[in-house]
């Protein structure tokens, strides 16, 4: 089945179609349920397109200024890093996790107007750690932040994971019988 397009005049920005002026072809259903009613858009008509010639101005050289605020903060946020302290077991392991929103508000407080929609996890971030995050505003720009999650209390150190595993390769190592299994004598062939 064909999917049918209609051809429409934009009367505002619409993210993810076009700024105000454009002639846009979108499906029937999102225009009638989403541009049509919001009047976001009509039919296009050559005296509308003249109309709105100066309003398309004023949207392209915001568009432009926006694009050049993004460009100058992917620039700083290039290698830039953010450590945040959570709630976690002895193991690590968050209660909860640190979501995109968490990340635009973190980066909300350095001064970077990050929206939540433009940060990339690469990973659930479930544990205490360090994590490489994608910070993308526009397709073609792109920043690398450095989060480091850490704990509020304190966790289990090598040390003593390490002491417990050599406890428990040392109880291996000794014979069954040392360690209070019973083996039956006859069981036991290799006895002279």
């Amino acid at each position: 089945m064909a999917k049918k397009m209609v051809e429409l005049l934009l009367l505002e920005n619409v993210e993810g179609q076009g700024i105000v002026g454009d002639v846009v072809k979108v499906r029937t259903g999102f225009a009638r349920n989403y541009l049509l009613p919001r009047e976001l858009a009509t039919q296009p008509s050559q005296d509308l397109i003249a109309q709105l010639a100066s309003k398309r101005a004023a949207a392209q050289a915001e568009v432009a200024r926006i694009r050049a605020e993004r460009e100058k903060m992917i620039e700083s946020l290039q290698s830039y890093e953010i450590e945040t302290t959570r709630a976690c077991n002895e193991q690590g392991l968050l209660y909860g996790s640190v979501t995109q929103q968490d990340v635009a508000d973190m980066l909300a407080t350095k001064g970077f107007g990050v929206r939540a929609r433009d940060v990339r996890l690469g990973q659930t971030i479930k544990r205490v750690g360090e994590y490489d995050l994608t910070i993308k505003p526009d397709q073609d720009l792109e920043a690398h932040v450095r989060l480091t999650v850490k704990a509020e209390g304190a966790l289990e150190t090598d040390a003593e994971e390490a002491e417990a595993s050599s406890e428990e390769a040392a109880e291996h190592a000794r014979p069954k019988r040392e360690r209070g299994f019973r083996v039956p004598e006859e069981a036991n062939v290799f006895s002279d």
